[in-house]
């Protein structure tokens, strides 16, 4: 049977594995993030030093302020106190400065018109996964196309089920060609706003069918890549290894035979998405709102479901209290995926990588070589020598 629009949940047999307690350490830290944000009483609308505007956190922004989201910055920060409170505040001007709430379905729909991004399914950790197909591109190079990704970021997050917060990327360069994708500073840009303002989202990346060019584009963004995320890059695996055959896209050798067709997906997504969000917010109202709430408490799908998700985090924080005290609890496991030789070698360190970029920029307006082509013969410079 054909499909049109997005699962709205995972299979019953998919569960989101489960985080080890904070240790006694971690707690103290947690605790004094969530006390830094409830004693901020304005941020600035922008982070243009000469805008003098100041404004308090409305609705919205508190309830994005999860216990989740402190711990994924905390997280993303190794623990650093001070550099979580920098990276909370600064990703929370980054939203209002950049509009991530006024991007409209109606603004990013020309950019999905061929379904370059689509969200389909769940993988078998309950991530929501979301699609990626460069051939599609049918639009030139633009604020636009950036935007219209974090558009598909901020709607597969409303995708996510109690319990998860992490999402899975699988992105397909069948029949894709160079002027298909990205620049190399679209490529850091992105790169930047994924590694800035949604720190620990990636679940996986799940990366098939990669031709030449696209390794030699990889090769010169990788040093950029935070390591933590390397670890979640799958490249030329079987996909159905990581989501069920159910829920995967026949194109990435699964059972559901989704098919794009931009009037039947686009409306209907954003309608699912603004659904969820809708009682995500009902539920953060009736648990008094403020910061600090437990995501997996307001994703849950019925009102009994997420006051047993709240007695269930009350209980796992006794438990660790009484069990670590001062010890530290067992560590998450670390998921690590081989890298392909053609990432692994000849890489240059970010400083190394960003002066070549930044070279090869200051020969193109001299020269009219584009910065993909100088570097992509430096690269196979390199595999020669």
């Amino acid at each position: 049977m054909v499909r049109y629009v997005p699962f709205t949940e995972p299979l019953p047999s998919c569960k989101p594995s489960k985080r080890p307690p904070l240790t006694s350490e971690e707690q103290e830290k947690y605790d004094m993030l969530l006390e830094h944000m409830n004693n901020i009483k304005d941020l600035p609308i922008s982070s243009n030093q000469n805008e003098k505007t100041m404004r308090p956190l409305d609705d919205e922004e508190q309830a994005w302020v999860t216990k989740e989201c402190l711990l994924r910055y905390l997280r993303a920060t190794k623990w650093k106190l001070a550099d979580a409170q920098k990276r909370v505040e600064g990703s929370l001007i980054w939203r209002r400065e950049y509009g991530v709430r006024e991007l409209s379905p109606d603004y990013i729909s020309p950019e999905n018109a061929t379904g370059k991004q689509v969200i389909l399914g769940y993988d078998f950790a309950s991530r929501p996964c979301l699609y990626l197909h460069p051939s599609r591109q049918n639009t030139d190079k633009s604020n636009r196309q950036i935007q219209h990704l974090v558009f598909s970021l901020e709607r597969v997050i409303d995708f996510m089920p109690s319990g998860q917060e992490t999402l899975a990327l699988l992105i397909d360069f069948k029949s894709s060609t160079s002027s298909k994708n990205p620049s190399v500073n679209q490529g850091r840009q992105v790169l930047h706003i994924l590694q800035t303002h949604y720190p620990e989202r990636l679940g996986k990346a799940l990366v098939i069918n990669i031709p030449w060019f696209v390794w030699t584009f990889l090769k010169i963004i990788y040093p950029f890549i935070d390591p933590l995320t390397r670890e979640k890059l799958v490249f030329s695996e079987p996909i159905d290894k990581y989501v069920p055959a159910d829920h995967l896209d026949t194109i990435f050798g699964g059972k559901s035979e989704f098919e794009y067709h931009h009037d039947k997906y686009w409306n209907a997504m954003c309608e699912m998405a603004a659904d969820k969000r809708k009682r995500y917010m009902e539920r953060w109202r009736k648990l008094g709102g403020g910061i600090g709430l437990s995501e997996a408490a307001l994703r849950a799908e019925t009102e009994e479901e997420m006051l047993a998700e709240l007695a269930r985090t009350e209980t796992l924080e006794k438990e660790a209290e009484a069990t670590y005290g001062a010890n530290d609890a067992p560590a998450a496991p670390a998921e690590s995926s081989k890298l392909p030789d053609e990432l692994l070698s000849n890489t240059k360190t970010a400083e190394e990588a960003a002066a070549a970029i930044d070279a090869a920029e200051l020969a193109e307006k001299t020269t009219g070589v584009s910065v993909e082509e100088q570097l992509s013969q430096v690269s196979l410079q390199d595999k020669s020598s």
